[in-house]
């Protein structure tokens, strides 16, 4: 079994002589091929006297340390075992037993593949990775509309496709773009074929289509044929105008579900200097954009936004924004072949947000709300908004200004109940892999059922996020040492003269109370750090947790440099010393890049 902790010495030497002028080289000591000294004290401690780990030794590890049951513990052992055919009489050495320990199986989360939660609960149970102008390629200005990212975000397991549907220039067809921008369309027919195709390559549960309408009767009517034609049986129809209650995921897999949105979503109106300036803004952030806010900075940085403003943002997002566009009477008709599409209809938004958030015991909807609308929401409204989402589904979307295809931060829509948090997927920064951790829960499989605290309906048990909670329980982190990036990044990738320093940030999403991050020490000219630190993380809601992991190369006289990240939820982390396999900004696996970890639940 390959371990791409240990490497050959004449690869080391190549990656450790840097030239320093055009007459001086400097030779930096090699990475090192050694396991950390608290793992060879592991070793040490469950090794027989002759200094090997056989059957019962590894059992013993499996249970004590991996918090492994102790009935399938042995199976275990021997399973490991048998992947180094070379030492199953003997035992493991204490190299095979580093091999072991850093290979791709001992994962950090208990199931890569399998769906394991009950998938048998009507849809508002359950998060859903959502994606929001599915079509773009880049920026919400000028980038091209295009099938491809549609595909790719098929292929992560994204569950919820949205599609803006607009006239072509002659009126006889159907493009998506995002309108009134300089952005260039797609036909509509292109974009279903992709979806028909690759609709369940990653998952066999409901792909969710969201069509923000703004067709005329006539081309709603053709939009609706080339639904019917390239979906057929896989349509999801209504039996009647709406639903008492959500289908589950499981009735409603391999189905296609076609669902409305707001003919329009409001744009903040600004001036085009405001505009410019934002934009501007947003591209100083970085590549990887700065640190995601928690709820209570959010909070603190819209506090300018009184009651009667947030009011009329809610209020807003029904008009249409007409500007640059010659004005047209809006449209209040709709083709009865497109109407009958419709299985999740979206919530007209009349009153104020309280009308808005009230239940309907007779039927189901949808909602939508900007996340500048949602946050504010959630000072006055929170309890209201979970109660909402126990039976009704709720849309997050970035705010207009987003011209970048930047993100929001995704946590204070989760833990409020919100299962349709959109996000640009072409864009990355840290909010998308927070999305990217979320999803890798149950299998990968698009849908993450929602705790029974936020299913809760007992009025006086109502789950407020906001609020203090006890402490539940705590997790123990301990960074061992991290290897790869000889392997990834070219020698002189992050320093022109040394070897990188190296540390890594460990912290946690999830309620404001749980939310927190730090750091270990920077471990200088080495390219396989060992850092050796422990960190105590005090959760009262484990259950919408999200570690977040991050490695950085310190650079004293520029901006750090990014060195791999992942996200992964806490509720599937398996206890014991395990291999973390890294990402790069955009989500991608790095095919090298690991680090070993220890995860213990007190």
């Amino acid at each position: 079994m390959h371990n791409l902790f240990c490497v050959r010495k004449q690869k080391n030497l190549i990656m450790t002589t840097y030239r320093i002028c055009c007459c001086f080289w400097r030779r930096y000591k090699p990475a090192s091929d050694e396991p950390p000294e608290a793992i060879k004290a592991v070793f040490a401690k469950y090794a027989d006297q002759s200094g090997t780990m056989g059957v019962e030794q590894l059992r013993r590890f499996m249970v004590e340390v991996q918090g492994e049951a102790v009935e399938s513990a042995e199976a275990a052992a021997r399973d490991v075992l048998d992947g180094f055919r070379h030492f199953r009489r003997k035992g493991l050495s204490l190299d095979s037993f580093f091999n072991y320990l850093a290979g791709n199986e001992n994962t950090a989360l208990y199931s890569t593949s399998l769906v394991h939660q009950d998938m048998g609960a009507p849809l508002s149970h359950y998060f859903i990775y959502t994606s929001h102008n599915s079509y773009l390629t880049g920026n919400q200005l000028n980038s091209d509309s295009s099938d491809v990212p549609i595909v790719k975000a098929l292929q992560r397991g994204v569950r919820v496709i949205e599609l803006d549907m607009w006239p072509n220039e002659n009126n006889d067809d159907i493009s998506i773009l995002h309108g009134r921008t300089l952005t260039t369309p797609v036909g509509l027919m292109k974009c279903l074929k992709s979806i028909r195709e690759h609709a369940f390559a990653a998952s066999p549960y409901p792909v969710i289509i969201t069509l923000e309408d703004h067709l005329p009767p006539d081309l709603q009517a053709k939009a609706a044929k080339m639904i019917h034609e390239t979906f057929g049986e896989m349509l999801f129809l209504p039996k009647s105008d709406s639903l008492r209650e959500f289908p589950s995921p499981e009735e409603l897999k391999m189905k296609i579900i076609i669902s409305t949105k707001p003919p329009k979503e409001f744009r903040e109106t600004r001036s085009t200097k405001e505009r410019e300036d934002e934009a501007q803004k947003e591209a100083e952030e970085g590549a990887w954009g700065k640190d995601v806010p928690d709820l209570d900075a959010e909070l603190s940085a819209i506090s300018k936004i009184d009651e009667h403003e947030a009011s009329k943002r809610f209020h807003e997002e029904e008009e249409e924004d007409t500007e640059g566009v010659e004005q047209r009477p809006r449209q209040r008709t709709v083709a009865p072949e497109y109407k009958s599409l419709i299985a999740i209809t979206a919530k007209k938004k009349k009153g104020g947000l309280s009308d808005a958030l009230k239940i309907d015991p007779h039927r189901v909807t949808r909602l939508s709300l900007s996340e500048q609308v949602f946050i504010k929401a959630t000072v006055s409204h929170g309890t209201e908004i979970v109660r909402f989402t126990q039976r009704n589904l709720l849309r997050i979307y970035p705010r207009g200004t987003r011209f970048t295809s930047s993100n929001y931060n995704p946590v204070p829509g989760w833990i409020h109940g919100a299962q349709m948090v959109a996000l640009n997927m072409q864009g990355y920064g840290r909010a998308l892999w927070l999305m990217h951790g979320m999803f890798r829960a149950n299998g990968g499989c698009g849908y993450v059922k929602k705790p029974d605290l936020l299913l809760n309906s007992d009025p006086d048990r109502i789950f407020d996020p906001k609020s203090t909670l006890r402490i539940k329980k705590t997790l123990k982190v301990r960074v061992y040492m991290g290897d790869g990036w000889r392997f990834d990044f070219h020698q002189r990738h992050f320093d022109q003269y040394s070897p990188p320093d190296f540390y890594t940030r460990v912290g946690i999403a999830g309620v404001p109370v749980d939310t927190t991050m730090k750091r270990t020490r920077a471990i200088e000219d080495n390219w396989t750090p060992m850092w050796d630190e422990e960190f105590m993380f005090p959760l009262s809601v484990p259950e919408l947790a999200l570690l977040r992991i991050e490695v950085h190369e310190y650079d004293m006289s520029d901006k750090d440099d990014f060195g791999g990240q992942t996200c992964l939820p806490v509720w599937e982390l398996r206890s014991g010393i395990r291999s973390v396999r890294l990402y790069d900004q955009k989500g991608e696996l790095l095919p090298s890049v690991k680090l070993l970890m220890q995860f213990e639940f007190i």
